[in-house]
């Protein structure tokens, strides 16, 4: 295959390589930038597309960012790519710190009086995943289902969760939605004018050298003359 790596990662490369990118975080971010910067689309189209992939990036979707940025984009009439893109404006290091900052403020908002311990929240996710299993198993037996671990994890995890973490990311996908047009006009309209320059580079090129063409062409043409015989 052409595209087929010499190398293939092994599954412990590849866990590394999702937590810690191989050449760094900051050669990913401008990676993305790069890419999102060269999108051949309108500015406020990017843009927008920038806005809905950021927005989702913040949520607590794992597994679903991708599909949901996509469902955002189309809501709000932005680049697909684009969207798809800002969605790695989160990374391993530093979603933990915002996940309990978006779980801190949902509780805030929600007037829930928990300690936000990493006791209580393994107790959470440790309950909800029991009550999981138990409930897989319960459907091919005899056992009633139980919801008292989900339905804490929902109300007192997630949902806090979310609601924390979508009026920060609302206000920063905003800003970067402000941000992103000038940038993208900026270095659509730089890309432009190298476009011309080449061009007319091109241009200037040919005419020198039909230029150059011609003038050979009419000295051989009089070269000829002084060297015919005269006529008898």
């Amino acid at each position: 295959m052409v595209f087929k790596r010499r190398n293939p990662r092994t599954l412990k490369e590849w866990a590394i390589e999702m937590v810690y990118p191989q050449g760094g975080f900051k050669r990913a971010t401008q990676y993305v930038l790069h890419r999102m910067r060269r999108l051949p689309d309108q500015p406020h189209r990017i843009a927008r597309g920038v806005f809905a992939g950021s927005l989702v990036g913040f949520l607590p979707l794992p597994g679903m960012q991708f599909l949901a940025a996509w469902g955002a984009s189309r809501l709000v009439n932005g680049n697909l790519l684009a969207a798809l893109l800002a969605t790695f404006n989160t990374n391993p290091i530093t979603t933990p710190f915002f996940a309990v900052f978006a779980m801190s403020f949902g509780h805030w908002i929600m007037g829930i009086q928990k300690p936000l311990t990493a006791a209580y929240i393994g107790d959470a996710f440790s309950h909800a995943g029991q009550d999981l299993w138990f409930n897989l198993v319960a459907l091919f037996g005899p056992e009633p289902t139980r919801w008292g671990g989900l339905a804490q994890f929902w109300h007192e995890i997630y949902l806090p969760y979310f609601i924390g973490a979508l009026i920060p990311g609302l206000a920063l996908s905003l800003l970067f939605y402000y941000l992103t047009i000038p940038l993208v006009m900026a270095y659509q309209k730089a890309r432009a004018a190298k476009a011309r320059e080449r061009h007319e580079r091109r241009k200037t090129l040919r005419e020198t050298l039909a230029a150059a063409a011609a003038k050979l062409k009419r000295d051989a043409a009089k070269g000829g003359d002084d060297e015919a015989p005269p006529a008898a």
